[in-house]
């Protein structure tokens, strides 16, 4: 079928005007923030239905057309970059919620759902929907499910997948299936619910998703905390976690602090220059707790685990607080970073961080590293900036030598190549540093039995 044939069937199978051929929409939807590949999908096709999803499916299926699902791509690891011909499929028209149920504390989203606009939505009920990070304003949620997305709550609240009641997907035959039908207690047999949680669109696409909320929380508070070293924010975590039911314990290191006080638009939060800072919140719904965290605050000084602290004491230090967190990868974009999202254990993070920061010290002196992350959890985010005598490509070249040293070492702590970004194609060649061959054979199994012509999202997680 010749690539204009295909188009005009696409064409007859949405509405005309939501097929796009135009560099500018193949460039802007056919990639996501990963700049190691260049997007060249074959069309752009916007559905708005699930009737519609699933007649491009089973077309696709028929001609043997590679699929890409598109949310608000903002991943990064290349799950939802176009890079060989594929047509993308975008989930923007996609975006309703409804069938709110009070009840159940449940509401139905379309996958096109933007992560801020449940968040709106679930505050307007008296409600929260916890699963949160920098690019809320701009994911989806049908991305979200796709990676599992995890973010700065999940020490209190944990991963996507824990907000997912049921599903509705389309395999790669066209299928339509619902998973759970909402249930919280279902002892049927398989959960193919969680088996399409974290698949990056590779097993068929989430066209509708019932997601649980939670009581909102009160009077959040946050504190930022500034040590002496990385290995003093650890005994500072469990002081405050022996005390304190935390709602999020991040950290960030003085790089990362001081790429966001060159914006000049977030104010310091104290005086006292730190190695590293931590910031944690928590819910001061009484004076008591108050006073609790600030006797914690204080013990954690006097045993010299913190230099100097602050404690927010409006909405609007709250939020200035969390800038200083957040705003640090748009911050260091402008350096053309290579990230790297990895975990492990809780207790095994220091000895962790400290492996790979010397060998990445070691061999490039002249590399600046960005460490930060959700330390609450287990998971790091290392980022290597740029130098600017550096080429992009030379840069990524030399970060390919780096991957292999840090996922040597994921490997000998037992820990994820991928804690939260998915595989996509950028770990898509490291995925044995985590995954066994037996598992990895599994999973292609699986995967063969949703999508048996391999259409839905090939070559992301394994080849």
């Amino acid at each position: 079928m010749t690539p204009e044939a295909v188009i005009a069937t696409l064409k007859s199978l949405v509405e005309p005007d939501k097929v796009r051929v135009d560099v500018e929409s193949l460039n802007t939807w056919g990639k996501d923030w990963t700049k190691h590949f260049e997007p060249a999908p074959l069309a752009i096709v916007f559905p708005k239905t699930v009737e519609q999803v699933q007649a491009i499916v089973r077309f696709a299926n028929e001609q043997k057309l590679a699929l890409v699902p598109s949310g608000g791509r903002t991943g990064l690891s290349a799950a939802a970059v176009a890079a060989n011909g594929e047509i993308v499929v975008s989930f923007d028209y996609m975006n309703q919620i409804s069938d709110f149920n009070a009840f159940d504390r449940t509401v139905v989203c379309q996958p096109g759902v933007v992560t801020a606009q449940l968040q709106s939505f679930a505050e307007e009920q008296g409600l929260y929907y916890p699963v949160d990070f920098a690019s809320a304003g701009s994911s989806q949620i049908g991305g979200n499910i796709g990676t599992n997305a995890g973010g700065i709550k999940v020490i209190r609240y944990g991963m996507t997948r824990n907000w997912v009641a049921g599903l509705k997907v389309v395999t790669g035959t066209g299928e339509l299936l619902e998973l759970n039908k909402d249930l919280i207690k279902n002892a049927t047999g398989y959960d193919l619910r969680q088996l399409f949680i974290g698949a990056e669109g590779t097993l068929g696409f989430v066209v509708e998703a019932t997601m649980r909320l939670e009581r909102a929380p009160k009077n959040l508070t946050a504190m930022v905390l500034g040590t002496p070293d990385f290995d003093s924010i650890m005994p500072v975590l469990h002081a405050f976690q022996d005390r304190l039911d935390l709602t999020a314990f991040e950290f960030f290191s003085d790089k990362a602090m001081a790429k966001i006080m060159g914006r000049g638009d977030v104010p310091a939060p104290f005086e006292t220059d730190c190695p590293f800072y931590a910031l944690l919140e928590f819910e001061a719904i009484s004076e008591d707790i108050a006073n609790q965290a600030l006797a914690t605050f204080e013990h954690c000084v006097e045993q010299g685990w913190v230099l100097d602290g602050v404690m927010s004491q409006s909405e609007q230090q709250l939020q200035n607080l969390w800038k200083l967190r957040e705003f640090i990868s748009e911050t260091i974009s402008h350096w053309t970073p290579y990230k790297n999202d990895i975990s492990v254990t809780v207790g095994k993070v220091p000895a962790f961080l400290h492996d790979i920061d010397a060998i990445v010290g070691e061999h490039y002196p002249d590399f600046e590293i960005v460490w930060f992350g959700h330390i609450g959890d287990g998971n790091l985010h290392l980022n290597i900036l740029k130098p600017e005598n550096l080429s992009k490509d030379e840069f990524f070249d030399k970060c390919a030598t780096v991957n292999k040293w840090v996922f040597e070492i994921v490997e000998k702590y037992n820990g994820s190549i991928s804690a939260e970004h998915g595989v996509g194609m950028t770990k898509r060649d490291y995925l044995t540093y985590s995954r066994s061959p037996a598992e990895i054979a599994v999973m292609k199994s699986i995967k063969a039995v949703f999508d048996p012509n391999g259409i839905m999202n090939p070559g992301k997680i394994f080849a």
